[in-house]
């Protein structure tokens, strides 16, 4: 009998449910078993997991990796996917391979470049991709000036932060005074330059921004799964235009992903972003994990998840083909459960203990604490994470989101 994978995911999105939910009905028919971790103890991963615990708050990089290590050994983790902390545990693999976990994530270098945009948009111009227009700015008088250098070329100004992940920070400049207006409808990313100079000039220390000019749409996000020998086993890319969603195998995207995570050794799952600037797709962003979005590709027949977690445990699936691209479609929300109290997950060696009836007495007494409760599994949830939409997006030659 084929023992079960163990998989692990710390401090994650919510959207990794449907990881999770992947993992579980792969193709091969073999068990998984998932243990989460996080800080919120309603974080639908947790529910979503076959055992849980709640992350420790406070620790250091190094203290983390302790922790992480001792979650490897006491639940028998075979593959640890790691978000939080990626690169100080990136550095420490051969202590989780002696530990028989395998990390799912590329190593320490290709993480190191990823970290800074500024060092990742110099090393992927110098292999040939093309990167926008930047500026790395830390005071006032920095932004203004590169402000002043987009708009005397017609650009808009955006800034974001050097290092981070997905739109935190993300900010469209303008030149319209603060108004009622900004305060109409729902919030937006647009803020007047006076206030931003204003806030860097009361602020203690600088910033680390990245300015740029605005980049158009489509954005495509590519998603890779590429193997220990560099070599790319699998490329999707995914596009989003305002609402519509769709997929796409035009080479004019997925060629430039490639080389990224060849040459970089972007192991295992990377996601590669990009954008318009003028006619010419240029790089956005590289996120050296799976993307929030990478269950999508299940819409073109793709267990993505699934194919990572075979390279990691040594088997290698080999080079994969989408077998169709799904058509257009669109994200729309849905329920997903929690679990029935804000605890963690208890060890599954801790026996279930029945907690005693409070006591009957006239005067009015606390009724004991009740024993822990064993972990519990919790059912995938159905309910559809994606609606289709009707015309095929222009650039879905071969299909097309981020």
């Amino acid at each position: 009998m084929v023992s079960p994978v163990r998989v692990w995911l710390n401090r994650t999105y919510a959207e990794n449910v449907f990881f999770m939910d992947q993992l579980r009905r792969n193709p091969a028919d073999r068990a998984v078993e998932i243990h989460a971790t996080h800080g919120d103890p309603d974080s639908p991963v947790l529910a979503a997991a076959d055992t849980a615990d709640l992350e420790p708050e406070g620790l250091s990089p190094a203290g983390y990796v302790e922790y992480a290590l001792d979650q490897c050994a006491r639940r028998g983790i075979d593959v640890f996917v790691p978000r939080l902390y990626q690169s100080a545990i990136v550095a420490h693999r051969a202590e989780f391979e002696a530990a028989g976990t395998a990390l799912l994530a590329p190593p320490p270098e290709a993480v190191a470049v990823f970290q800074d945009k500024v060092i990742a948009y110099e090393a992927v111009r110098a292999i040939g991709v093309p990167v926008p227009p930047w500026w790395r700015v830390r005071t006032a008088e920095e932004l203004v000036s590169a402000v002043e250098e987009l708009e005397a070329h017609g650009h808009r100004a955006c800034f974001k932060p050097a290092s981070g992940a997905g739109g935190v920070g993300f900010r469209m400049v303008t030149r319209d005074p603060f108004s009622l207006a900004h305060l109409d409808g729902f919030p937006s990313p647009s803020v007047p330059l006076h206030l931003v100079v204003e806030a860097l000039r009361a602020a203690d220390e600088p910033v680390d921004w990245l300015v740029m000019p605005r980049l158009e749409q489509p954005e495509v996000s590519v998603d890779c799964l590429t193997g220990p020998d560099n070599r790319v086993r699998l490329a999707v890319g995914r596009t989003k235009d305002g609402r519509r969603r769709g997929f796409t195998l035009h080479e004019r995207w997925l060629a430039p992903a490639r080389r990224i995570a060849e040459e970089f050794g972007l192991h295992h799952l990377a996601n590669v972003q990009f954008r318009m600037y003028g006619d010419r797709p240029v790089l956005m962003d590289v996120n050296t994990r799976p993307a929030g979005g990478l269950h999508q590709l299940a819409l073109c027949g793709i267990n993505m998840p699934w194919a990572a977690v075979r390279l990691a445990i040594g088997d290698d699936p080999g080079d994969l083909t989408p077998p169709f691209l799904g058509q257009d479609y669109t994200v729309v929300s849905g329920p997903r459960p929690l679990r029935p109290v804000s605890l963690p997950h208890q060890r599954p060696d801790v026996p279930s203990v029945a907690a005693p009836a409070p006591a009957p007495a006239p005067a009015p007494a606390p009724a004991p604490a009740p024993a822990p409760a064993p972990a519990l599994k919790y059912p995938a949830v159905t309910a559809p994470a994606v609606g289709p939409v009707t015309a095929p997006a222009p650039d879905s030659a071969a299909g097309a989101p981020a």
